[in-house]
């Protein structure tokens, strides 16, 4: 039997066969890929209705990247770039990662999935990072992803999935991490100083990256999740 993942999804006007800007609860179908190969059975989970309710049929739970975080969670008025504003993703997602926590569910997040679970905990976020490192190297153009290094933290639960030397891997976020929340351990840096990946003080699998592994060619990540499911 494979382990259920479920993965959160957006809610996007879409073009697809005959229909034009339809409302559609869609993810990439990368993560999907990602999922399957690492021999986990993915489950859409769209931000309607009470989704906390479906944890209780899944395995694991990835919450994906996504448009950005409503500044006011973490108080601060929204920046002109700061955009994709979803309040009813936030809800159900910030709802899903409280109760996966709560249930020690095995955790994923990516991108976004990992500002949801800073902000969660008390953190905040920087709203457009190339005013903080003066270059666009981590979202590099629109829908292109940018190649960047990133450096395992020794000794933390991500450096024995992926090593303690510099990995290579795909970024596309303008926000990052700003005031770490309490509870989480930075688990990977970029050469700018930019956080990339953190770790809740639990006991159970949970980690958080800023880079988008489902668009890399390494699934170790995605198969730490199954394993630990």
């Amino acid at each position: 039997m494979r382990p259920v993942i479920g993965i959160t999804t957006y809610v996007e006007p879409a073009t697809f066969t005959v229909w034009q800007d339809m409302p559609a609860a869609l993810l990439p179908y990368m993560y999907v890929e990602a999922v399957v190969r690492a021999g986990g059975q993915p489950v859409l989970l769209p931000p309607a209705g009470d989704p906390v309710s479906a944890l209780r049929g899944l395995d694991g739970l990835v919450l994906a990247g996504g448009g950005d975080i409503d500044p006011a969670r973490y108080g601060e008025p929204a920046h002109e770039r700061t955009g994709y504003v979803r309040e009813f993703r936030d809800e159900a997602e910030f709802a899903l990662l409280a109760a996966a926590l709560d249930r020690g569910l095995p955790y994923l997040g990516v991108c976004r999935g990992m500002q949801v679970l800073n902000v969660a905990l008390g953190g905040s976020l920087h709203q457009h990072l190339p005013d903080v490192v003066g270059h666009a190297g981590h979202s590099p153009a629109p829908g292109r992803f940018g190649p960047l290094p990133v450096t395992p933290v020794p000794g933390t639960r991500l450096a024995k999935i992926l090593g303690e030397r510099p990995v290579t891997v795909p970024h596309y976020h303008h926000q990052a991490i700003d005031r770490l929340g309490p509870g989480l351990t930075i688990t990977a840096t970029a050469e700018d100083g930019t956080v990339e990946a953190v770790e809740p003080d639990t006991a159970g699998f949970a980690l958080a990256v800023q880079w988008h592994p489902e668009a890399g060619e390494d699934d170790a990540l995605f198969e730490a999740l199954v394993r630990a499911c």
